[in-house]
């Protein structure tokens, strides 16, 4: 009887404990839009799979993260990310990694959130004004950083890097999904296509209609 009992408790921790660990997985895409018929699936959950004995080291691999990015535009930066597209062997493996480069003073990667991802920032030339700010109440964690110091921004937070040196300025990111995506917030709110009901952004910015309607006419440079 003592032997049933211990089998029993031990079935029903089997039980909780497999429900305790069950959880969907991650999205690496916006969206995925369910569909019947297999056959006119495009993606699973991220990438289709080659079979391994087919892989090779190319697939492993990506030259050319040395060669600064060009950030003469709008904000002064660029962002050179190497994610599941330009490494297939990324796939499933929950990470990707970017280059940043800041022309000097004044150089932004502006506000944006990786829907994916949590970010760690190490800065390797410059320095560098960096912060994000936390869900409501929305409070600002800012710090400077130089040469050797790390940052880290946690998943789905807006957060920003500023060149504040007179110097260019280099860094390297580390984000934990093989596609962590980006929106970047002034161009996403003012620049989305179809563009926003400028009745919409006036109240919620509580701007005048005609400042939203101007800048929803500017062109919003995509420095990824």
């Amino acid at each position: 009887m003592k032997g049933i009992h211990v089998l029993v408790a031990f079935v029903l921790l089997a039980l909780s404990s497999s429900l305790a660990f069950a959880f969907d997985p991650s999205p690496l895409q916006d969206f995925c839009v369910a569909i019947n018929d297999p056959k006119d699936g495009v993606f699973v959950n991220g990438k289709f799979c080659r079979d391994p004995m087919l892989a090779t080291a190319n697939d492993f691999s990506f030259s050319g993260l040395n060669i600064p990015g060009n950030t003469s535009n709008q904000v002064g930066s660029n962002v050179t990310l190497i994610n599941v597209d330009k490494i297939p062997g990324l796939n499933t493996l929950g990470i990707s990694i970017a280059r940043i480069d800041f022309s000097p003073y004044g150089g932004l990667n502006p506000p944006h959130i990786h829907p994916r991802a949590t970010e760690i920032l190490v800065v390797l030339e410059g320095t560098l004004y960096v912060g994000f700010v936390t869900s409501n109440p929305n409070r600002l964690i800012t710090k400077v950083l130089n040469a050797g110091d790390v940052f880290v921004f946690p998943i789905g937070l807006i957060h920003f890097q500023f060149n504040i040196g007179n110097t260019n300025a280099v860094a390297i990111a580390g984000l934990s999904s093989q596609n962590p995506g980006v929106i970047t917030i002034a161009n996403a709110v003012f620049g989305s296509i179809p563009p926003i009901n400028p009745d919409v952004l006036a109240k919620a910015f509580q701007l005048d209609k005609n400042v939203v309607n101007y800048l929803q006419k500017q062109f919003w440079i995509n420095n990824h």
